[in-house]
């Protein structure tokens, strides 16, 4: 039996007042809450989705933190450092608003770490200058608020509330990411050659971000028929192109697609088409840092267990001297 099908069933067995009021609040725009009736299917959507953007922000910890300590300077060290440090709070935000579905988190991190869920494809690349850095706040944090401002009127209350902050702070990593390749440019030719490197690495997999094309997304029709997201992977690769190319050109920089014009008949930049089966073996685990950015995360894991144990026993411990002081 497909999901579908079993949401099908799940649906048809729900008495018909809970459907009826499910599909109305959809139709009317207005949210679902974690006490509300759901099917199964809107559930078991929304934990995938939710689970992925989590994992994906801790993931990308990875990328960036590895120049925390080769940072040009203290001020570029300590913005840095500030936005590795909110990235970890972005994935505390999605594994709470999880938690409201019934999800367990250490389930899902142990679903991450042994394969079994994904992150963003972005994340399975290797920044080889620090102008990566700059280039990584300036199109992957440029892309996830294409994708992400919407998903702040996502169906869903708790995923929607926690974007709206998530993309105040996306929107500032945006701009120091650009504030700092717009700096390198001011530089020397090395610098302007490193950036215009990072521009055409990071280029291709930044447009990859968001999903394959929509003939080929076997979740987005049902998503957005939810309206969980709002619009669809090809809508948001255009969106994003759009914004791109003026920031580019203003940089200085060129973006690496001879495809790459502006198309006066539709309103938006044409552009060429991406790798997909570079995507798909990326997401498939064969991309250059797959196994990297996992290994990373499960030693981490297993390092920081003396930490969540002495957090459950410094609990309990609270707990019985709260019930004990209730009992005299």
């Amino acid at each position: 039996m497909t999901a579908q099908q079993a949401d099908s069933s799940a649906a048809h067995d729900a008495p018909p007042a809970l459907q009826e009021h499910f599909e109305a609040t959809i139709a009317r725009d207005q949210r679902i809450e974690p006490r509300d009736w759901m099917p199964e299917g809107y559930r078991k959507t929304l934990i995938r989705q939710v689970a992925q953007h989590a994992h994906s922000e801790i993931i990308g910890m990875q990328p960036e933190g590895e120049w925390i300590t080769r940072a040009p300077s203290l001020r570029r060290k300590a913005i840095l450092f500030a936005k590795v440090q909110d990235e970890a709070g972005h994935g505390l935000y999605l594994y709470s608003a999880a938690e409201t579905l019934g999800a367990d988190r250490a389930d899902l991190t142990e679903r991450l770490i042994e394969g079994r869920q994904k992150y963003s494809s972005i994340f399975n690349y290797p920044t080889l200058s620090f102008a990566d850095v700059g280039v990584i706040g300036w199109f992957v944090d440029g892309a996830a608020i294409c994708n992400q401002v919407p998903l702040c009127r996502s169906s869903y209350g708790p995923y929607a509330r926690a974007m709206v902050r998530i993309c105040k702070e996306e929107s500032f990593h945006q701009r120091q990411g650009y504030e700092l390749l717009m700096t390198m440019m001011r530089g020397t030719d090395a610098q302007r050659e490193m950036v215009q490197d990072a521009v055409n690495r990071w280029w291709w997999p930044s447009l990859m971000m968001f999903g394959p094309p929509d003939d080929a997304s076997p979740n987005s029709r049902q998503s957005m028929a939810w309206k969980i997201k709002r619009h669809s992977n090809d809508e948001l690769r255009q969106r994003f192109v759009d914004m791109t190319v003026p920031q580019a050109e203003k940089l200085g920089v060129t973006l690496p697609d001879p495809d790459l014009t502006w198309n006066e008949e539709r309103g938006h930049h044409d552009f060429g088409t991406p790798d997909w089966d570079e995507l798909m073996r990326v997401i498939k685990g064969d991309g250059p840092c797959n196994s990297q950015r996992i290994q990373r995360r499960r030693t981490a894991h297993e390092e920081g267990a003396w930490v969540r144990e002495a957090a459950v026993a410094h609990a309990a411990k609270q707990a019985a001297r709260a019930e004990k002081g209730t009992a005299a």
